[in-house]
């Protein structure tokens, strides 16, 4: 790239910014909080998961310095892996999209239904709800609708707006949630049923789940590393800025949960966020908030839709898959086989899913997969690619200790889950073999 194209650390970092915070910060509190065994648990566990992602993005910053090409965080499994793997992960990684995408859908579906209070909404009819609009943007864009970058700004404004007025409400006059603990039966909060006796660190690890689920997106800094001007200096500025501030902005956000909802109370809630306005600015603010939320959720589900049939796009191209998935439409150039195998398979993750927690606990599991996957290609890369050392390209500092710091914490993160729903940890396993038995299957048919 052109010199005077390259990007500086103020673009970097609000690129780094736009990659992590989503919508996740808007319910998975909630869920981090009713895994968290005291307060210390909680705060800790959002600490961390911030440092985490700090030792993942300057991980894999120097792991696109090194192997800078496009759509790197997928190419780099057929480099580092056999191709069996590389196509196993890769196809993973487009399930955990998949239900990330879900995991989404559920939350804007469960603050629109705010928007109609006295309506017994069930987590079916939450489920229907998100299914429509994963199929109303499916047919958006079978027409050729592009997600234009003006969008993007727009989304990227409300987001960070609405994370600005949770933590404004903090200066707003309110009655600390904090100040009298009522049973949850008797303050009219859902609640669930008690969970057995947890350890400090059992504890930890649960909330660490949905914790990762927000503080995700940060592995797409593998895709700049060639792409930042003075990179050696700029990247790892850039990581540690945009990390910061979202870790001050998560904090923020969180204690405002803590101190106007209460730590208890936290735990019976979902749209957690609406909670806050409605105590603060009332039942008008509240709606109006979950207006704008709603319209964030449905701008994300439509970049989902169109950015992953590409990702199918080019593992066709490749051969990886086969070659019907990079069929487009001759008049509006829409990748049809991809874009509908990608949203059949959101529905599917819905259909038999349904509740936000199940499918966090799946699109985590196999995250945890494709994190310690990629991220130990790093150890590879160093040996194969020494002749740049000294070039200008990113090399981190307190190599080996990040990487390992954060490959160890995936799989803290993938054992806890395991021992907390092993069905879901089972059926992950399973999805990778089937999988990496398909690659084998067709390797054999393209022989034949």
């Amino acid at each position: 790239m052109k010199g005077n194209q390259q990007l500086n650390v103020f673009s970097f970092t609000m690129i780094v910014v736009g990659l992590v915070i989503g919508m996740g910060i808007f319910r998975s509190a909630a869920t981090s909080a009713q895994h968290a065994i005291a307060p210390s648990v909680y705060f800790a566990a959002w600490l961390i998961g911030g440092f985490v992602a700090l030792c993942g993005a300057l991980t894999y910053a120097e792991i696109g310095s090194r192997f800078p090409v496009t759509g790197g965080y997928y190419k780099i499994f057929s480099y580092a892996y056999h191709p069996s793997i590389a196509f196993a992960i890769n196809c993973i990684i487009l399930i955990s999209n998949a239900a990330s995408l879900s995991v989404v859908a559920i939350i804007g579906s469960g603050y629109i239904a705010k928007l109609f209070p006295g309506t017994p909404w069930t987590d079916v009819d939450k489920a229907l709800l998100s299914a429509g609009a994963i199929i109303l943007f499916y047919l958006i864009n079978l027409r050729g609708l592009k997600m234009s970058s003006r969008a993007q700004n727009i989304l990227m404004i409300i987001k960070i707006s609405m994370i600005l007025v949770l933590i404004a409400a903090l200066f707003f006059p309110y009655e600390s949630g904090n100040a009298v603990v009522l049973p949850l039966a008797e303050s009219g909060v859902s609640s669930t049923p008690p969970a057995p006796p947890m350890s400090w660190l059992q504890s930890l690890g649960i909330s660490l789940i949905a914790v990762s689920f927000t503080y995700g997106g940060y592995q797409q800094t593998i895709n700049f590393g060639s792409e930042v001007k003075n990179p050696a200096r700029n990247i790892p500025k850039g990581i540690f800025f945009g990390i910061a501030i979202i870790i001050g902005l998560y904090l923020l956000v969180n204690f405002s949960y803590y101190q106007i909802v209460g730590f208890e109370q936290m735990k019976g809630e979902r749209e957690i966020a609406y909670v806050v306005i409605e105590k603060v600015f009332g039942t008008r603010g509240a709606a109006i908030f979950s207006f704008f939320l709603f319209f964030g959720v449905l701008a994300y589900v439509n970049a989902l839709l169109m950015s992953n049939p590409r990702v199918m796009y080019a593992m066709s191209d490749e051969g990886t898959i086969p070659k019907i998935f990079s069929k487009q439409n001759e008049k509006n150039g829409v990748l049809v086989v991809s874009l509908t195998v990608f949203a059949l398979t959101c529905l599917i993750i819905l259909f038999f899913a349904q509740t936000f927690d199940a499918i966090l606990n799946f699109t985590i599991f196999l995250d945890c997969f494709g994190m310690v996957a990629s991220s130990a290609t790093i150890f590879k890369l160093r040996k194969q690619t020494k002749h740049l050392d000294g070039t200008g390209i990113y090399k981190m500092k307190l190599f080996p200790l990040l990487p390992l710091i954060f490959m160890a914490t995936y799989c803290f993160v993938g054992v806890s889950i395991a021992i907390q729903t092993p069905n879901t940890a089972l059926i992950g396993t399973g999805v990778l073999a089937v999988f990496m038995a398909i690659y084998y299957i067709s390797q054999r048919f393209k022989k034949a």
